[in-house]
């Protein structure tokens, strides 16, 4: 593996899972494929369990770690050619990716959308300059439009608490005060498509997502109807992915106290079948799911976390390995 961004990029389903299980029950068995290995964490947005899961996985490997936070310390940089560069702006990031790539064996970048041009965030333009121009393997922390590792880890914990062989999979919109890149329910919908589950989108009108992610799941706009026999709840916002609406680009289409009406509570919990509940954090807490569900005893939203270091160690592993020819 040279570059991870698409569930395509980690083969057979069944096989990844099994690796992350097995790396679950002894996490330091492959200690010994990353040493004199370094790791670079290009940070250009803020970060809690990316940055501490992958740094967690890379020294689960054997690795060494440098994090680099281009927004804290670094010169500014500026990612557009043909800019005349007298702003703020310092250093260029073709001239900066070549110079990281020289001090590092493997990449991983966190980019967000911009939000304001669609052709640009959709190009993955950001991560797609690492692959290029590092001439190191690139895998991603969260880019502008997926979030592959936070998506594996989902799988891996749905395939931990399901209760029976094909689970009915709900993701839901749910209001939030500001606009949201569609990177996590991007990912977490190329992921399920991908997986043996029963899986439906619902959202309100308007936040249709790309097509390519959405692939054959089932789109409901009606909330209740969709939670109908779920047995897993995925609660995530987005703004407007354009589809359907390309001038609201990354925008928020309605008042959010307008749309209250989709966040998380108990009452939406007694539509399904008892569904296990799930975020990927931070959560704004009684905007996207009431204090009552979080907490309640079928949330999952800590073991989920929790296997982000198995999702991004099972990653690091097979660049590791690609690397050393095995």
């Amino acid at each position: 593996m040279k570059s991870f961004l698409n569930v395509s990029d980690i083969g057979d389903l069944g096989v990844a899972l099994e690796e992350a299980r097995r790396i679950k029950e002894d996490r330091f068995s492959h200690a010994a494929l990353g040493r004199n290995k370094t790791l670079l964490m290009v940070f250009f947005n803020n970060s809690l369990r990316t940055r501490l899961s992958t740094q967690k996985a890379a020294l689960n490997l054997g690795m060494n770690v440098i994090v680099l936070d281009v927004n804290a310390g670094a010169w500014k940089l500026e990612t557009e050619r043909g800019v005349i560069m007298d702003g703020d702006r310092s250093e260029h990031l073709l001239e900066a990716i070549p110079v990281m790539g020289s001090y590092c064996d493997v990449i991983g970048i966190r980019s967000f959308a911009g939000l304001t041009d669609r052709g640009y965030d959709y190009a993955e333009t950001v991560y797609r300059q690492f692959v290029k121009y590092s001439g190191k393997p690139v895998f991603a922390m969260e880019t502008a439009t997926v979030h592959p590792l936070q998506a594996f880890a989902d799988l891996i914990t749905i395939e931990e608490y399901k209760e029976k062989p094909r689970p009915k999979v709900v993701l839901t919109w749910a209001p939030h005060p500001k606009a949201l890149p569609q990177a996590v329910p991007n990912s977490f919908a190329q992921w399920m498509n991908a997986a043996d589950v029963d899986f439906v989108i619902t959202h309100p009108e308007g936040y249709e997502l790309d097509p390519a992610f959405v692939g054959d799941a089932r789109v409901e706009y009606d909330q209740r109807k969709a939670f109908e026999g779920a047995d897993f709840v995925y609660a995530k916002n987005w703004s407007c992915p354009g589809v359907t609406r390309p001038d609201d680009y990354g925008k928020v289409l309605d008042d959010y106290h307008a749309m209250m009406g989709w966040t998380v509570d108990a009452e939406h919990i007694s539509w399904t079948d008892n569904a296990r509940f799930m975020h990927c954090l931070p959560v704004r807490r009684n905007m996207i799911v009431t204090d009552e569900v979080i907490e309640g005893p079928r949330s999952l939203v800590i073991p989920e976390a929790a296997n982000r270091e198995i999702s991004a160690t099972v990653v690091l592993k097979r660049i590791l390995q690609a690397q050393a020819g095995r």
